[in-house]
């Protein structure tokens, strides 16, 4: 018997079925990091993603791409994990790629960043994935896995307390 992937919607409109390129550097990657945080729940959802960094061949036993233009017509996501001054020619190579959404995280948007990607027809969204991440845990209901959301930060409603 074959069981029906269950999909999930995340922040205005992006869901499970959309493709995502995880864009870090091996820093970023290193467990406990943003990017390998953002890497992990997606795969969790059961997500498609790809680790992208120049500097690390493999993480978790996975390949790692060393940039965008590897992952053509792969991806319809690109979530950046740097800064904007580390993000050099994003919206462009995300463009190249195949990609139409950018994900952008906590401190990874700049208003030159907006103004390329709205020149570009690239849909941007802003906020973190790790706000989507649902504990099965009663006793950390009330944890958030990143310190840029309070208690009060919006989850997936569906998901709240459910268990994978």
């Amino acid at each position: 018997m074959v069981r029906e992937k269950k999909i999930y919607t995340f922040a205005e409109g992006l869901t499970t079925v959309d493709t995502y390129a995880v864009l870090g550097d091996a820093q970023k990657f290193q467990k406990h990091k943003h990017a390998w945080k953002v890497w992990r729940i997606l795969k969790e959802f059961g997500c498609v993603v790809y680790p992208v960094a120049e500097d690390l061949k493999r993480i978790d036993g996975s390949r790692v791409y060393r940039s965008l233009a590897e992952l053509k017509d792969k991806v319809t996501v690109v979530v950046p994990c740097l800064l904007p001054e580390k993000l050099g020619s994003l919206v462009s190579s995300a463009v190249a790629a195949g990609a139409n959404k950018i994900w952008f995280q906590e401190q990874t948007w700049s208003r030159e960043l907006q103004q390329e990607c709205d020149s570009l027809g690239m849909t941007v969204i802003r906020g973190c994935v790790l706000q989507h991440k649902a504990y099965p845990a009663i006793s950390l209901r009330y944890m958030n896995p990143c310190y840029w959301h309070g208690l009060r930060a919006n989850k997936v409603p569906a998901k709240r307390f459910a268990r994978y």
